[in-house]
């Protein structure tokens, strides 16, 4: 191999390693999703929607 084909093969190793080390951290939605909405069926299956959770503390 020449110089010149592993000089870019060198760059183009630190440039993705550069890239991937740069990116950020990826975080997970925590976020409840959304409560369904109530309709006869419902109703009529499970009863009355039972009331909102109890505070944390």
């Amino acid at each position: 191999m020449s110089s010149a084909v592993r000089i870019a093969l060198a760059a183009l190793v630190a440039a993705s390693l550069a890239a991937c080390a740069s990116a950020p951290a990826a975080q997970p939605d925590l976020t409840a999703p959304p409560r369904r909405p109530v309709d006869a069926k419902t109703q009529l299956e499970y009863g009355n929607p039972p009331g909102p959770p109890p505070g944390r503390y």
